[in-house]
């Protein structure tokens, strides 16, 4: 990502340490305060990370990631391990990282992303279907939103609201659920609200990356930062 004015992906999350949305309820937690308060134990994990999808590999996403929680002195447990997801598995973290869509391929695929190699096998006809089916459960979207209803904290990242298309309450949670997103580009971030207390700091920058387009389901004045086109870009 590059960055401008100062801004980094660190600098979001550190303000943002954890913001879970809850109807009108935010619930604010820094990261580093988290970590200090026992859950699960004074050694107990802090942070779990789910992580990994077929159009997203679990481990650039955990080199990544832990660069960030390495320089914030967190311990984080990363699993792919979907069908996991429980109420009694988050009673032992303060915050839920997600980096994942909401899509599983039990008949697999050729490969990851549809590369056209794949089209071009003499066998192709006989390999079966792809066909997707959705991995969360509604118990498992209400199991994340009373974590956050708790005071907990869910991040997000990237193309996570695609999730909310299979859960009800998931979706309550994320506020909006994903449309679709255009090929790689760049995009301007907006500071949207400069007197909240996550985007103190935080100034607008361009971002090369997939902008994920979602639908807005809570009131426009909840939205901190807005994602627009640069002008000269499809």
């Amino acid at each position: 990502m590059n960055s401008m004015n100062g801004m980094s992906r660190r600098r979001l999350l550190k303000n943002l340490g954890a913001l879970g949305v809850l109807g009108q309820r935010e619930a604010l937690i820094d990261l580093r305060v988290a970590a200090a308060e026992p859950t699960g134990g004074a050694e107990g994990p802090r942070v779990l990370a789910l992580i990994g999808d077929r159009y997203h590999n679990s481990d650039y996403i955990r080199v990544s990631l832990n660069k960030l929680f390495q320089e914030l002195n967190l311990r984080v447990d990363y699993t792919i391990n979907y069908d996991e997801i429980s109420g009694g598995l988050l009673r032992n973290y303060r915050l839920l990282v997600c980096l994942r869509d909401g899509m599983i391929w039990p008949n697999g695929y050729l490969e990851p992303n549809d590369y056209d190699y794949s089209r071009e096998l003499e066998n192709s006809r006989e390999w079966p279907k792809e066909e997707f089916q959705p991995w969360i459960t509604e118990e498992q979207g209400k199991a994340i939103r009373d974590f956050v209803a708790a005071g907990n904290g869910l991040y997000a990242l990237h193309n996570s609201s695609n999730i909310s298309l299979y859960s009800k309450a998931f979706r309550e949670v994320m506020g909006g659920a994903y449309i679709g997103h255009p090929p790689l580009r760049p995009f301007r971030v907006r500071v949207a609200s400069r007197n909240h207390g996550i985007t103190q700091g935080i100034e607008d920058c361009r971002v090369d990356d997939g902008q994920d387009f979602v639908t807005c389901e809570r009131d426009p004045k909840s939205i901190i930062l807005w994602s627009e086109k640069v002008e000269g870009h499809a």
